[in-house]
């Protein structure tokens, strides 16, 4: 296959006819096998679901349970507070309330926090956050099995399989943006065990000298302790990172950090990929570099453009390859030829020969995230038809501070990750801002969990953490001092040991009589 030059002077590889960046007004077309019909976006509507030779259904219908699971804990919030609202004037309401509560949804509230009169009723809007951040709790301390990527049959353990890619460890940065929550797990169905770190940021926007850190702790532990391999192998460490967009509606539900222009946000971040790895050689010696690697995701589909590096490892935004034009080209493959499909596109788009020795590590991954997306693209087509029908944010609660990577699915909630509000503050902005207009039309508060972690290993951390969660939440209310009644914030701050699945509840400082905070 050769690669095809637009008349505008782009590059569109032959396999994706939605390489382009699509003019204002243009319709993506997908060019399909002879028999099959193709609908914007690249997934066809007449390829069964399940039906097509990577469709991984064992992984799919694990990750379709967890996200029935989750979704079903937070649908009984609204019903059981229904029941409650018209006996909260009855006598012993608050420990039947209580009782209630902690037996239908596991969330502890103590009693005294339950009373009401009738000149001063329960505020429903306020109690419904406190317990969506309980249940949001609940769900983190749970520990869902996160293994279940390694349901993938590829024969071979996904650390095995990546460290003969030639990588060590894989470090993802995704939009904090709730449609991709599920980046990991959903999107690019990598295991957790080769993912030393994922966090998220307003655009992907994630600061460098924190990753250049987390780099150089990486490499200080191959060369003190050999993991995950001996610093004497030549493997690198991988940074991935996210930006989104929309193909339902690009104008309107793109990243807004970015004013949903989807070729602002693939510049910018590829822009900070690049700094990352100039970090990477001017602040080490010996020739030391990284890997990165820039992807985008359609969140109606959660279909991704991989953009392949070339030759040289360079990338560019306007050449990548579609793991959605891919799903149709393949359908009617058997297995083996699919993937051998995907690895040749992955090779027509770097320019050269699919038995290049030097480039095979990165294409071989590439194929890999491509082929595993699949799998994805599919079952979102089996689970909603192909495409989800809430485009835009339905968001249920905003973590501050460290991200939570433990309970992941779309648009569950929105990571504004920041050590104080001072740097972080346009991220929170963006967040509450989103919650509120999907929260207040209903006269309900905005869930707000201040999350901080900590090395339990370190003398006085956890203390440290206390302190910074107690500033954060301070800051955070402070902040947010003239959202008053049911469309203002409940915000409620944790900290937990790196590791560890527990959330350990922070009072405020004095505040002694909430042992018992809520849950």
């Amino acid at each position: 296959m050769k690669s095809v030059l637009q008349p505008d002077g782009r590059w569109l590889a032959p396999w994706d006819a939605t390489a382009a960046w699509p003019r204002p007004g243009a319709v993506a077309t997908v060019t399909s096998p002879p028999g099959r019909t193709a609908r914007n976006g690249g997934v066809a509507l007449n390829v069964p679901a399940g039906g097509h030779p990577l469709a991984e259904r064992a992984l799919s219908a694990a990750l379709k349970q967890r996200a029935e699971e989750i979704e079903a804990a937070f649908a009984l919030i609204e019903p059981v507070l229904r029941r409650l609202a018209p006996r909260q004037f009855d006598d012993g309401f608050p420990e039947l309330a209580q009782r209630e509560l902690a037996n239908s949804l596991g969330v502890e509230i103590p009693a005294a926090e339950l009373e009401s009169s009738w000149s001063t009723p329960l505020d429903l809007g306020r109690l419904h956050a406190r317990c969506v951040l309980g249940t949001f709790r609940n769900l983190v301390e749970r520990e869902f099995d996160r293994s279940v990527a390694a349901l993938l049959d590829e024969g071979e353990s996904a650390e095995v399989l990546i460290r003969r890619f030639g990588f060590h460890a894989v470090d993802i940065t995704s939009c904090s943006d709730g449609r991709l929550l599920g980046a990991v797990d959903f999107i690019l169905r990598v295991p957790p065990a080769v993912v030393v770190w994922h966090d998220a940021y307003a655009g992907a926007m994630f600061d460098v000298e924190d990753a250049l850190h987390r780099w150089e702790s990486v490499e200080l532990r191959r060369w003190r302790e050999g993991r995950p391999n001996d610093a004497s192998e030549p493997t690198r460490y991988l940074k991935i990172g996210l930006y989104h967009f929309s193909s339902a509606d690009p104008r309107h539900q793109g990243c807004a950090a970015h004013g949903s222009d989807e070729v602002r946000a693939a510049t910018s971040l590829l822009a900070r990929l690049q700094n990352f790895e100039g970090a990477v050689e001017s602040t080490q010696c010996c020739g030391a570099s990284v890997a990165t690697l820039l992807v985008g995701v359609d969140t109606d589909t959660d279909a991704i453009r991989v953009h392949v590096p070339d030759s040289n490892g360079k990338t560019d935004v306007e050449r990548y390859v579609s793991s959605a034009a891919l799903y149709e080209q393949t359908a009617s493959l058997e297995r083996e030829a699919a993937k051998e499909f995907i690895r040749q596109a992955v090779a027509d788009a770097t320019g050269v020969d699919a038995a290049d020795a030097a480039t095979e590590g990165m294409r071989w991954l590439c194929g890999y995230l491509l082929k595993n997306n699949i799998g994805q693209v599919d079952a979102v087509l089996g689970w909603i038809g192909g495409r989800y029908t809430d485009p835009g944010h339905t968001e249920k609660l905003l973590v501050a501070g460290d991200a939570i990577d433990d309970v992941q699915l779309r648009n569950l909630a929105f990571q504004a990750q920041m050590r104080t509000l001072e740097e972080g503050a346009i991220d929170l902005d963006v967040g509450i801002g989103i919650l509120r207009r999907t929260n207040a039309p209903h006269g309900l508060a905005v869930p707000v969990l201040v999350h901080v972690a900590y090395d339990e290993r370190i003398p006085g951390a956890c203390a440290t953490a206390q302190a910074r969660a107690r500033r954060l939440t301070a800051a955070i209310e402070n902040r947010y001092a003239g959202a008053a009644g049911t469309d203002g914030l409940v915000v409620q701050a944790v900290v937990r040991a790196r590791g560890r699945s527990r959330l350990e509840l922070v009072e405020p400082e004095g505040d002694g009589a909430r042992k018992e905070a809520l849950r």
